[in-house]
């Protein structure tokens, strides 16, 4: 009776303090965010009155403890909560990595195979070779014999090597698909982390109950970022938009047939205020340098970006040579050449540094394969103190508390509903998705749209001399666009990538068509106009400019050129004699524009000139 006792007391304890209480849960909901996700969990758990301590296992290791709340609690009150990584408890491979590796264990298998086939062929080649000496000094043997023998070594060892020959050509074969197999299996892996998340919970039933919990976390490694298709027939056609969102994961768990939704908002972002105080002046022994800038985040990362080129260039809009630009937690790093000109291979940054003496440094998210940078004298005087914020983990809560959503109705047959909230908009997906955690990339379509469009060429001769076609749009704010890459396609052709940036607060958007080669456009300096005198202490330079315009298409083309006159911004440097010809000229900015229509093989020409005079003991950035 005592054995029976100690062993029922035995298996209590165990029972009690050794199993721990482990509950399965599904993903239900996710809203992706443009960096990072909202989960939405579901889970059954059975309690007991009193204190229940359950565990929601297999869970990513990405999860923002801040951000976790609970509910479908009932009468059930939460004693304690907290998350923790679980090194023992490893991920499951998924349907597609288990398939991959039940295939590579065949084709290894299969491989073994041949290479023992092999290695038993050349074991008979070896013993035949080391076995060819024909007969003995005692007992003779006939020519026959020796024919008969012969030929036999010599047919053997024909079918052996060919064999071997065509065994070893079907073992490179499975060499080749193994490696393959092993590359896919471990760019699948690469973002399945092991390690494991859970969250801890001690609840306080008072009755015995069932309870449908939901649970709400919010994962980094996850986001979407805009990409756009713009096609247009010909210039007399309206533009048709595509908005697609190019969705990716790499949180360690998969999304398997979940409801998916996409916010413009990010949680990420740091929610509190600046705080502008006065500003007063003083003498200072020394000259400190701005820090980095902050930039519009309207940029977004974009993990699909592999090489970004651009040109810097300053305020003037001039290039910048040896302009420093560093991937961001990274040694890689490039320079602009001397046309301000660069390319950079991304390795596995997110931001792209950008500094030059006497700039302001600047920073910028990788969205975009072209990111051109315009940098800011750096004049600071000053000390300047710079308030680092606390990341507030409130803005998934912010989002969802001020959501006012729209009348229900279909939007269009991808997106189920568009609810626009105060901060951000939401496009809710009708169709259930399955997303992997992995480096590939789930592109939903948004959006299509025809949006009108004026056309019009535009070259700046001074900075390049190609000619563009634009596209100028407007009302283009209900589409809720973002700041994205675009590819553009024109008279049926692929015509090259641009940015879209509705970033700016006037009324429309001007986008980038593709350069147009029928129509040439050549800026010369004047020759009567190069040369440079002195008058007393004084330098005078006299500048003309001419610029050719020639149509070289079938039909009419309306285009507008751009020119600029210095503008000096120091008493001692005077410009005049300004002659800008028949431009809309700008005296504030120096900024001058043709606005013409040119016929078919015809040709326009364009001067214009101005003086300047300096000290000639002095330089100028002329």
């Amino acid at each position: 009776m005592k054995i029976y006792t100690l062993l029922f007391l035995s298996c209590t304890f165990s029972l009690s303090f050794g199993a721990e209480n482990k509950i399965d849960s599904s993903i239900k909901e996710v809203t992706v965010y443009l960096a990072g996700a909202q989960i939405k969990r579901t889970a059954t758990v059975h309690l007991i009155p009193g204190t229940n301590e359950i565990i929601l296992h297999d869970l990513s290791s990405n999860i923002d403890e801040n951000s976790i709340q609970i509910s479908g609690l009932q009468n059930t009150s939460i004693l304690s909560l907290n998350f923790a990584i679980n090194y023992l408890e490893k991920k499951k491979d998924s349907e597609k990595i288990l398939f991959l590796k039940t295939k590579l264990k065949t084709l290894l298998k299969e491989k073994n195979t041949l290479d023992n086939t092999i290695t038993g062929l050349q074991q008979e080649q070896k013993l035949l070779n080391n076995n060819q000496k024909i007969g003995s000094d005692i007992t003779p043997i006939s020519l026959e014999n020796i024919k008969e023998i012969s030929a036999y070594y010599r047919e053997r060892s024909i079918i052996i090597d060919n064999n071997i020959y065509t065994i070893t050509q079907k073992v490179n074969d499975l060499n080749n698909q193994v490696q393959k197999l092993k590359n896919e299996i471990n760019k699948l892996n690469n973002h399945n982390k092991e390690e494991r998340g859970e969250i801890r919970l001690k609840l306080d039933a008072p009755i015995t109950s069932k309870l449908n919990l939901k649970i709400q976390y919010n994962v980094t490694n996850a986001g979407w970022f805009p990409i756009y298709d713009i096609k247009s027939k010909n210039i007399k056609t309206p533009l048709t938009i595509t908005y697609k969102a190019n969705l990716y994961q790499q949180t360690g768990t998969d999304w398997q047939n979940v409801a998916i939704t996409l916010s413009t908002g990010d949680p990420n972002i740091n929610n509190l205020k600046p705080d502008l105080n006065p500003k007063y002046l003083n003498f200072t022994h020394h000259r400190y340098k701005n820090n980095y800038r902050t930039q519009n985040q309207g940029y977004k990362y974009n993990p699909m970006i592999k090489r970004v080129t651009g040109v810097i260039t300053d305020s003037q809009g001039q290039p910048l040579p040896g302009v420093n630009i560093i991937e961001k937690g990274t040694s890689n790093g490039t320079q602009t050449d001397f046309d301000g000109k660069y390319s950079i291979v991304i390795q596995k940054g997110k931001e792209l540094s950008f500094s030059y003496i006497g700039f302001t440094n600047t920073t910028a998210p990788i969205h975009s394969s072209m990111i051109n940078i315009q940098l800011e004298e750096d004049e600071a005087q000053l000390d300047e103190v710079v308030i680092t914020a606390r990341r507030s983990s409130l803005n998934g809560r912010i989002n969802g508390l001020f959501a006012k959503k729209e009348t229900k109705k279909e939007y269009n047959q991808i997106v189920e509903a568009k609810e626009q909230g105060i901060i951000n908009t939401q496009f809710k997906i009708k169709k259930k998705y399955t997303i992997n955690s992995n480096s590939d990339i789930t592109v939903i379509q948004i959006d299509n749209f025809d949006m009108k469009a004026d056309y019009q060429y535009y070259v700046a001769p001074e900075v390049n001399e190609n000619v563009f076609l634009t596209a100028k749009l407007g009302s283009w704010e209900q589409f809720n666009l973002l700041a994205g890459e675009a590819n553009i396609y024109f008279e049926g052709s692929f015509a090259g990538k641009t940015n879209i940036d509705p970033l700016a607060t006037t009324d429309s958007i001007t986008v980038s068509l593709g350069i147009d080669p029928n129509i040439i456009v050549k800026r010369e300096q004047l020759t009567n106009f190069k040369n440079t005198s002195f008058t007393g202490s004084n330098r005078i330079i006299n500048s003309g400019y001419k610029i050719e315009i020639k149509n070289n298409k079938q039909h009419k083309i309306r285009i507008a050129i751009e020119d600029r006159i210095p503008i000096s911004q120091n008493k001692e440097i005077k410009l005049d004699n300004i002659d800008t010809g028949n431009s809309l000229y700008n005296n504030k900015t120096g900024m001058m524009t043709w606005k013409l229509d040119i016929a078919p093989n015809q040709k326009e020409e364009k001067k214009f000139s101005y003086q300047v005079k300096y000290p000639k003991n002095r330089y100028i950035n002329l």
